[in-house]
């Protein structure tokens, strides 16, 4: 499988403070993989480098078949490239409906005489019809955002990536706050969505990288310290000691 994305030797500082060191990380066009590591270890760094948030001080970060490099672009035209990212607090229009948060997503020409103009034709509905459906909020479609629980919030925003169908999608902690059965939903919906794209969740919750069954990567001070499957990585003599503690 071609490589989607590979971030080589990056490393940030920020006063003095070294939180990305000399990152190496490669993820294949569709894959799922779980970024784990204590807290300090690099992972929002990470996200905020691919995503053109932080500069990093030196190193590469590639993207595509024809290796265009990320880091001379703006944020908005990575994410017009295809990466799409998920913060940990649900970022939805509580005043508008599920519909419309899914409308206002779809993948369409953004300058403002265009979106003054915008009708929905019956296939835009259609597509909001079928990403409700992907999501489970297909009984909530009229409902206002702000009523949703937490566990429907996220999962109307991950809806929102998939509407502007991004090819690698950077979710931060999605388990966070949510229900068992919620969670159950999560990670079915996220194993979905990397069967056609990458899709890269950084997780605290080890039980919840468990049922993604996908390769792993442990960052600590901000390097790559083991990767492979959970099995492997929690076995490791080096992540026990630094993140899962004796």
């Amino acid at each position: 499988m071609s490589t989607l994305l590979e971030v080589s030797g990056v490393s940030v500082s920020f006063d003095g403070f070294r939180a990305i060191n000399n990152l190496t990380f490669k993820i294949a066009e569709a894959e799922m993989r779980a970024v784990i590591g204590p807290n300090g270890a690099g992972k929002t760094t990470f996200m905020d480098i691919i995503t053109g948030k932080t500069k990093p001080d030196s190193g590469h970060v590639l993207w595509g078949e024809k290796s265009v490099s990320l880091l001379a672009m703006s944020e908005s035209k990575i994410a017009q490239a295809g990466i799409g990212r998920k913060f940990q607090r649900p970022t939805v229009f509580e005043d508008q409906s599920v519909a419309d948060n899914l409308m206002m997503a779809l993948k369409k020409p953004r300058s403002p005489f265009a979106v003054l103009r915008f009708k929905p034709t019956s296939q835009d509905h259609e597509k909001v019809a079928d990403l409700a459906d992907q999501i489970g909020l297909s009984a909530a479609l009229h409902r206002k955002s702000g009523e949703l629980s937490h566990g429907q919030k996220q999962w109307l925003e991950i809806g929102m990536l998939l509407a502007q169908d991004p090819r690698l999608l950077l979710v931060d902690e999605p388990a966070a706050g949510m229900t068992p059965a919620e969670r159950e939903h999560t990670t079915e919906l996220l194993v979905q969505a990397a069967k056609t794209r990458a899709v890269v969740v950084v997780e605290h919750d080890m039980e919840f990288v468990r049922r993604l069954n996908c390769k792993v990567t442990v960052l600590h001070e901000g390097s790559v310290l083991a990767e492979g499957s959970l099995d492997h990585v929690t076995s490791d003599e080096k992540v026990i000691e630094v993140y899962l503690g004796r």
